[in-house]
């Protein structure tokens, strides 16, 4: 919401964080009244350390911001976190990596492999909306399935999403409602991991009407049937979101879900900012640890100091994230043309030239496993990360590349930009300090998230910090980052490689998981081989979670699960 300054007269509002001086019209009453409950809800939601209000309320804070609510657009950990506390999919993961019922009670799969008939559950109501006949939220059905998922194929919502069903679903009536409790879905050929791709936040089901009534809009105004509906969003400064009293999902003894009463996100862009908070109570976990406060936190091996252990609890999991710095490969690129990144052996020498376990000793206090395996990291069923050579530190075998390349001792190589973001920083120049003692000159640039995107998906990016977090367990998902007919994303290095396509397109007609797994590790080994980038390590969720909260843990996949959390008392 923007205000426009008219007069002098200011709110302070004191939101828990930071007391922040907010300028009003008194122009219009209407304009007046939205600011002042605005303002108020801020305030109240905030509350999460005031037991008088006698709320659960469960706080986090999000350093990028979220740019959307819509799930067409969630292509990022933040996005999807929101997303996910607002919309249920048709299927979801549980924390062991199993396929398991949400809106759909149970599913058929046809002899073929083809055909997907999903039987819907009759209790499922959206969240109350103007855009529906008084107000109320109406009952879920299959014709909103099969609205949801064209949208995110349709060319003008531009879903960022839209490359999961590529060349995926058939070409005719891919989506159908059989009746309103009955939806079926076709796919092209067999595809193993289509369930784990219904159960991405891309696959949020969404009501036409609201959509239709918000517009472009929609992105701040969700309607789902989640567990948590919309309240209020003040960009930049916090969103909240209240408990939907209606939501559909039971506990174990009966008990309506979830326990909280609500949830506020704040946007500190500082990490240690958000740390300090964090420290204070304010906020109820963090989700990783600033550089500047790991040490005083964590021990080199990864584990809490002493004089932490009573204050916090220290949740670590490994998950399915790979950190990696992208290296462009467009041959049509001027970028690439007049680069040495276009030569495969400056490539492998960068990869040789970095002592990854080093990295995550120093610089990440052991927490995650260095990358010397491929991209795909440990935990999916095709033990990619066993059985895929990767890189080793070897500045002897980087060197002899380089001479190799024409560069003896980085003579006449040029400086390569490397871009990163603020957080990474730390990362960035380490890398940069490991090459340049291999002769090869890497200057890093810090520039915002949003930014970085940007220039990734046009490739305006020569070598760039990457993260792929596996919107599903399964290594087809890793390996779709490299599949020269996919867009960026996932394709932001613009691999192309005519051999890998052969085996990736082999791959998802296969239905024997062995056989299909033994594709997932040559087509590893391939891109490991051709070096489009540098795996640096497989990631682990870290959380830092206060005392007084009950039922929140790690998944593989980091996501965010609030149903069953709970706030017991305060922790100060």
């Amino acid at each position: 919401m923007n205000f426009r300054r008219i007069d002098k007269r200011a709110l302070f509002v004191n939101n828990g964080m930071s007391k922040r001086r907010i300028f009003f019209s008194a122009r219009p009453a209407m304009l007046f009244g939205r600011v002042f409950l605005c303002l108020c809800a801020i305030f109240l939601f905030s509350c999460s350390d005031k037991q008088s209000s006698g709320k659960q309320v469960f706080s986090y804070n999000e350093t990028t911001g979220i740019a959307t609510l819509d799930p067409a657009f969630a292509k990022n950990q933040s996005i999807m976190w929101a997303i996910h506390q607002l919309y249920n999919t048709l299927v979801e993961i549980d924390t062991g990596l199993n396929m398991q019922p949400s809106l759909a009670k149970n599913w058929d799969i046809s002899s073929d492999r083809r055909t997907y008939t999903f039987h819907l559950r009759d209790n499922i109501f959206f969240q109350d909306d103007a855009a529906f006949s008084g107000g109320k939220g109406r009952k879920m059905n299959a014709q909103d399935i099969v609205y949801s998922f064209h949208r995110i194929m349709d060319k003008s919502v531009a879903s960022s999403g839209a490359w999961i069903f590529n060349g995926r679903v058939a070409v005719t009536d891919p989506f159908v409602a059989l009746n309103d409790s009955t939806f079926q879905l076709t796919l092209v050929r067999p595809f193993q991991p289509i369930l784990g791709i219904l159960s991405t936040q891309y696959c949020s089901i969404v009501p036409k009407e609201v959509v239709e009534k918000y517009g472009k809009d929609f992105r701040r105004h969700p309607c789902g049937t989640g567990p948590f509906q919309f309240f209020l969003w003040e960009e930049g400064q916090a969103l909240v979101l209240h408990k939907n009293p209606n939501y559909w999902e039971k506990d174990s003894v009966g008990k309506q879900l979830p326990y909280l009463d609500a949830v506020k996100i704040s946007f500190f862009d500082n990490k240690a900012t958000e740390f300090l908070q964090f420290r204070q109570g304010v906020l109820s976990f963090t989700n990783d640890i600033d550089p500047s406060f790991k040490d005083e936190v964590l021990t080199k091996k990864g584990e809490l100091r002493e004089a932490w252990k009573d204050k916090v609890t220290l949740h670590k999991h490994a998950y399915l994230n790979t950190e990696y710095l992208g290296i462009l490969m467009d041959e049509q690129n001027v970028l690439v043309q007049n680069s040495p990144t276009r030569l495969k052996a400056v490539r492998q020498a960068i990869n040789y030239a970095i002592n990854r376990d080093q990295l995550m000793m120093y610089m990440r206090n052991s927490i995650g496993f260095s990358a010397t395996a491929g991209f795909c990291p440990g935990g999916l069923p095709s033990h990619n990360a066993e059985m895929v050579k990767g890189y080793y530190y070897d500045p002897a075998k980087a060197r002899e590349l380089m001479r190799e390349a024409g560069f003896a001792n980085g003579k006449d190589f040029p400086v390569i930009k490397l871009l990163t973001i603020p957080i990474y920083s730390d990362i960035a120049s380490f890398v940069a300090k490991q090459c340049e003692e291999a002769g090869i000159k890497v200057q890093v640039e810090v520039i915002q998230k949003s930014l970085l995107l940007e220039q990734t998906a046009k490739s305006q990016a020569l070598f760039f910090r990457g993260s792929w977090i596996a919107d599903y367990p399964d290594a087809e998902n890793y390996m779709a980052m490299f599949y020269s007919k996919n867009p960026a994303p996932p394709n932001y290095t613009r691999y192309k490689n005519p051999a890998f396509d052969i085996l990736y397109e082999k791959a998802l007609s296969e239905t024997n998981d062995s056989l299909r797994y033994a594709l997932y590790r040559q087509m590893d080994q391939l891109v490991t081989d051709d070096a489009p980038g540098v795996p640096l390590f497989y990631d682990m969720a870290i959380h830092l979670v206060n005392k007084n909260v009950e039922g929140l843990w790690p998944n593989a996949l980091n996501l965010l699960e609030l149903r069953k959390v709970k706030i017991n008392g305060q922790s100060r």
